[in-house]
């Protein structure tokens, strides 16, 4: 019986932790602030690489897949400047998300004391949350970089368009 009321607590936390994660502001969140930054010790993410995140971060199960009007779209199709931010802001909240489930799951110990109830605690942070954390700190170094190349291939853009706004004003008056 605990064990069966374990799993249907990690499957409640799991269906709850979804919907929290879209409620939260995402005014909240800031990538280049701590936790959300990058340590130093990870590289800018490239010590995810040796894990093979970029191998594997395709083919675990993503709810902007399986539940695509709840979330917004993970492409870099388009015009995705403008998508840049907020794409960065969900990389905080999944991992956010993420951690607090593996903080939360730890509770599974009480509800199942003994070696099961750690296995089963040890399987849903190992596979259910710790990919999920790596592979957000492997993608956000590198929206990040993204998002800064694009602001300032954007500057640029803009500062071109006055400078040529601003002659030809000059010109025909």
């Amino acid at each position: 019986m605990s064990f069966f009321l374990c799993v249907v607590y990690l499957s409640v936390l799991g269906i709850l932790s979804f919907f929290v994660g879209r409620l939260l502001p995402k005014r909240w969140f800031h990538a280049d602030a701590f936790p959300f930054r990058a340590f130093s010790w990870e590289q800018d993410g490239r010590i995810y690489k040796k894990l093979f995140v970029h191998k594997w971060q395709n083919k675990v199960p993503d709810m902007s897949r399986i539940l695509p009007h709840m979330m917004p779209p993970k492409n870099l199709s388009g015009n995705y400047r403008c998508r840049l931010p907020r794409m960065l802001q969900e990389t905080c909240v999944a991992e956010c998300i993420h951690v607090l489930n593996c903080i939360v799951g730890l509770y599974c110990l009480k509800i199942l004391p003994g070696i099961g109830g750690m296995i089963i605690t040890f399987l849903y942070i190992v596979l259910f949350n710790l990919p999920y954390i790596l592979i957000q700190r492997y993608n956000r170094p590198r929206l990040q970089r993204l998002a800064d190349r694009s602001s300032q291939a954007k500057n640029t853009e803009e500062g071109a368009c006055l400078h040529a706004r601003a002659t030809t004003q000059l010109q025909y008056r």
